[in-house]
């Protein structure tokens, strides 16, 4: 089974923040232990006796809170360095790969950033599931999880539209089960995936690409398309329908 990770950041209804992000890793099952044992040993620099209680969250890392500070900052941003290299570029595409989507919240109109975010993701990661299927003979389904937050309950009702009713492209057809909600203090993938949308966030936010630069290459791509980073607005929305034409029926 393929498992995609997810967590969003930047906050989708503060007017200070133009961009809202929502992205994560996709691991294959049999991966996931090695780098949570890669992340465990990242933080049993700083905790080496109780390095399960200590989480890896980017923002929180940057700016020394929830008991960061007493931490030098370079040390700091080291570890997000190190855990993006270690458990996501320096290991097989075949088996670890990223999807992200960028929302400028100036440019929407109707759709919520969050639903606009997720519809894009999980149209994505179910045609990434096709494309393995029809292209390699990889029959794996696949499952999302996310960090809990305020937004499951409508994330849930989505889900079963896009599956039942359909999105904008059509119907997810990949999915072992609906999404499931962790607690990201008992999931180390769940901290990578918020490792990976803080960098995303970083970079455009603030235009600090120290994170992203060291990831850019790792979302889901094949055929020189990369069918894993959604930027709203840009013509990467045209991707999405592209590829449904591509591996429809």
């Amino acid at each position: 089974m393929h498992l995609l990770y997810l967590d969003e950041s930047g906050s989708a209804a503060d007017p200070h923040q133009r961009y809202f992000v929502l992205a994560g890793v996709c691991a294959f099952e049999r991966t996931t232990h090695w780098i949570e044992q890669k992340l465990n040993a990242i933080a049993a620099r700083f905790e080496p006796v109780n390095s399960h209680l200590l989480e890896l969250h980017g923002s929180p890392m940057r700016s020394g809170r929830d008991g960061w500070k007493r931490f030098p900052l370079q040390d700091r941003l080291q570890a997000i360095k190190d855990a993006l290299h270690d458990c996501i570029a320096a290991q097989s595409q075949i088996n670890v790969r990223l999807f992200g989507a960028v929302i400028t919240k100036a440019s929407l109109e109707k759709q919520e950033a969050v639903e606009l975010a997720f519809e894009q993701l999980a149209n994505r990661f179910d045609l990434f599931l096709l494309r393995r299927y029809r292209k390699h003979g990889d029959a794996q389904r696949g499952l999302i999880l996310f960090d809990k937050s305020s937004t499951e309950q409508r994330v849930q009702t989505l889900a079963r539209e896009f599956k039942y009713i359909g999105h904008t492209y059509g119907k997810t057809r990949n999915y072992a089960e609906v999404p499931v909600f962790l607690d990201s203090r008992s999931s180390r993938l769940i901290q990578l995936a918020d490792l990976v949308a803080f960098a995303l966030f970083r970079s455009h936010e603030y235009d600090d690409h120290q994170f992203y630069d060291i990831i850019k290459h790792r979302f889901d791509s094949e055929g020189g398309v990369k069918h894993g980073l959604y930027l709203y607005p840009a013509v990467e929305a045209a991707n999405a329908s592209e590829a449904v034409a591509e591996f429809a029926a």
